[in-house]
């Protein structure tokens, strides 16, 4: 073997070595990353899991603080309707009419004032007939002069909330008070009268309020305000629009049940079929021999809930 070989087996061997020596340097530099990598992902998964036990236990504790405060209110509700007294003004024997009665209607009219307004105060001056209005809180001139003109010829004119907006109405007895006192000076800044007639948007049974009716009921009753909802329904209040005749027919199917009937309409801007049924409507409950009146402190109580005296 001479010099030549023996230097290229060197070379040979200090490769191989080399080879040998970078392959251990890799594994042991991929161990060691390996094992920090696992190190710090443990470290990492444990806070994660950490972090997540905490907002699962905050998450059931807050669960459990709901169920417990709806529980709470549920209870609390109860307790503050169990004074209320729902009354069937549909089956009330002493309201019940007989052949000798001389039967007394009252035609109200919510949601007004509007351009109906005028159209209805018009029928109702070429009939002579006196109403009831229940109005909302407007300020544009027609409005001004709608509620002057129901005061100034006769007329009976009450609240139905300002805004008639059943979230801000009835979201507490402070925002019942609020809307009430302003569509009450709204009535007297433009007519001189201080009404004290109220009619519950969607009525005293109503099922949207957040505020227990017994609440607001009893704030009426402490303020001398006295409250009316409906023994009989024109059918107007609807979304699907009801016609003149059926309007008519909805009326006279229940006025002659009743000595008194307090029947339920609506002049409000889309009510148009009102406004066209209203003439031979009038007719037809005088030739019957009724007294159309406007409600005042000598009307029944027509009421779905109130107070209970016992």
């Amino acid at each position: 073997m001479n010099e030549t070989d023996n230097a290229e087996q060197i070379r040979q061997q200090r490769k191989k070595v080399g080879r040998v020596h970078r392959m251990k340097k890799f594994i042991t530099g991929f161990l060691v990353f390996w094992t920090i990598f696992s190190i710090v992902a443990i470290v990492i998964l444990g806070i994660f899991s950490y972090s997540m036990y905490r907002k699962i236990k905050d998450l059931n504790s807050t669960v459990k603080t709901l169920a417990e405060n709806k529980s709470s209110s549920s209870k609390r509700q109860a307790a503050s309707e169990k004074d209320l007294e729902t009354n069937d003004v549909e089956t009330d024997i002493e309201n019940l009419a007989d052949e000798s009665d001389i039967r007394k209607v009252y035609l109200t009219f919510d949601d007004g004032p509007s351009q109906n307004t005028g159209k209805i105060l018009d029928i109702l001056d070429d009939y002579n007939v006196k109403a009831t209005f229940f109005v909302n809180g407007r300020t544009d001139d027609h409005s001004k002069k709608m509620y002057k003109r129901i005061v100034d010829e006769g007329h009976t004119i009450g609240m139905h909330s300002y805004t008639h907006n059943y979230s801000q109405v009835y979201a507490s007895l402070s925002s019942f008070k609020k809307d009430f006192f302003r569509i009450q000076d709204l009535i007297y800044d433009y007519t001189g009268v201080k009404s004290d007639l109220y009619r519950f948007p969607g009525g005293s049974s109503n099922q949207v309020s957040d505020t227990s009716m017994s609440t607001l009921i009893r704030f009426l009753n402490k303020d001398h305000v006295r409250y009316f909802d409906w023994n009989v329904s024109s059918g107007d209040a609807t979304s699907n629009e009801e016609s003149s005749d059926e309007i008519i027919e909805n009326v006279m199917r229940d006025v002659v049940k009743y000595k008194t009937s307090v029947v339920l309409m609506h002049d409000a801007a889309t009510k148009d079929t009102t406004v066209k049924a209203l003439p031979e409507l009038i007719q037809r409950i005088q030739k019957e021999g009724d007294l159309i009146l406007p409600i005042d402190e000598n009307t029944r109580l027509i009421q779905h809930v109130s107070l209970s005296t016992k």
